[in-house]
């Protein structure tokens, strides 16, 4: 047997495993939601969903509280006092207090699926 030339000698290329699957098991939610697989999509969603409805009754609450004012000033022509008092004074309050509503109920959401994510 003649010697072997370096050109033609065989080489191995060895590198780390590749996976083209998930490994099977429990998988967890934070993992769900960075791997944006259909479960970290339907948590999202769902955390969208709240908080859409949080604002919609929000909307509501302010469509009914300042909605009808118009009719009622329509109603009341000789009162313009009440309308500066109702305007300047008597919206602040409802307003403020909805808003704060809307904030820590929107921050308790979060907080839920903050808390579902790490499993606590």
């Amino acid at each position: 047997m003649p010697p072997q030339d370096p050109a033609d000698r065989r080489v191995t290329v060895t590198g780390p495993p590749r996976r083209t699957r998930r490994p099977t098991g429990p998988h967890r939610p934070r993992t769900e939601i960075d791997e944006q697989t259909t479960l970290g999509h339907t948590y999202v969603r769902s955390l969208m969903r709240t908080q859409l409805r949080a604002a919609l009754t929000v909307f509501a609450v302010l469509a009914l509280l300042v909605g009808p004012l118009p009719l009622l000033f329509a109603a009341l022509p000789d009162a313009r006092r009440l309308q500066w008092a109702v305007l300047g004074f008597g919206l602040y309050l409802p307003l403020v207090l909805l808003a704060r509503w809307y904030v820590r109920r929107a921050e308790r959401n979060e907080r839920d699926l903050v808390r579902l994510v790490e499993d606590r």
